[in-house]
């Protein structure tokens, strides 16, 4: 990072909205890189999401059965796991945005100017 950029925290289970997200966006399996490299891309480098949060981030989402993982080609030829939302996954991610998007809009009332 540089001398201007500013590290971004997320709110807890933030990091996996994103990942969840990222999945159904992309409509197929991807690895965990793959994951990392989107949400950096989309977000202008706001959030850089690390290794040692990554890894960790799917697996509890594995564990919760919201992703599967299974051995497949990165788009480099390289043996990686790839990720897949799962209907448990998709019920949540929907689940989840709709509560985000209802706390939002709250907030955007209490911080409007009367």
């Amino acid at each position: 990072m540089g001398s201007d950029a500013k590290k971004t925290e997320l709110a807890p289970g933030t990091l996996e909205t994103l990942i969840l997200k990222t999945i159904e966006r992309n409509a197929g399996p991807m690895h965990g890189y793959g994951i990392a490299r989107y949400i950096k891309q989309t977000s202008n480098d706001v959030l850089q999401v690390e290794e040692g949060s990554l890894y960790p981030a799917l697996q509890r989402l594995a564990i919760k059965s919201w992703v599967k993982a299974e051995w497949g080609q990165s788009e480099n030829n390289r043996r990686a796991h790839l990720y897949k939302l799962t209907p448990a996954g998709r019920k949540q991610l929907k689940q989840v945005v709709a509560d985000f998007e209802r706390v939002l809009e709250a907030i955007l009332r209490v911080a409007q100017p009367t």
